[in-house]
């Protein structure tokens, strides 16, 4: 598997905003939005990491986190790059790279998740959330190769959003309108 750098490299230069999560927490985030409709996600997202920290329950190692909010045709590219499947998906997540002093990265698609949420019926802030938590799981050694891992991966993502909605930290991402 690559390096965690690599996938930042192919990726256009954004606004990125750093945040230590906390002074306790040994992680820090790298939010790259380079989604034009995505408001600010910024708050949302770490409201999102600080309450699965703060649980204890889905611990990753330490150093930066890159975060990054992506198109279909951004995620398609890197999925065929680094994947050898050009077709877009929801989320691709780089494992950890100790040496780069980073605890990986996570990419997720917005238009899959508009698209999905929709076919699904459910809020596209709950679906985006998912694609989140479905990464941060992998950082913390969960995988979804088979059906076993899949069921424990499903079990542990209802878990992450239980503990989102009953933490009150509730992530709400917004979608500016475009003629």
């Amino acid at each position: 598997m690559p390096g965690s750098n690599i996938p930042k490299r192919s990726l256009k230069k954004p606004q990125i905003r750093k945040k230590k999560l906390s002074p306790m927490n040994p992680v820090s985030l790298e939010i790259n939005n380079q989604y034009n409709r995505l408001e600010s996600p910024e708050a949302a997202t770490i409201a999102l990491f600080e309450a699965i920290m703060e649980s204890g329950k889905f611990p990753i190692g330490a150093g930066e986190l890159s975060i990054a909010f992506v198109d279909d045709a951004t995620i398609a590219a890197v999925h065929g790059d680094f994947m050898d499947d050009p077709t877009p998906t929801d989320v691709i997540t780089f494992p950890a790279d100790t040496t780069m002093e980073s605890a990986g990265e996570i990419i997720v698609s917005v238009d899959h998740a508009q698209v999905r949420a929709a076919e699904l019926g459910e809020p596209f802030s709950r679906e985006l959330s998912l694609y989140l938590i479905h990464g941060w799981l992998h950082l913390a050694g969960y995988d979804d190769r088979n059906e076993d891992d899949r069921y424990k991966m499903r079990a542990a993502e209802k878990v992450a959003l239980e503990l989102l909605r009953t933490s009150e930290k509730v992530p709400e991402y917004y979608l500016q309108n475009h003629a």
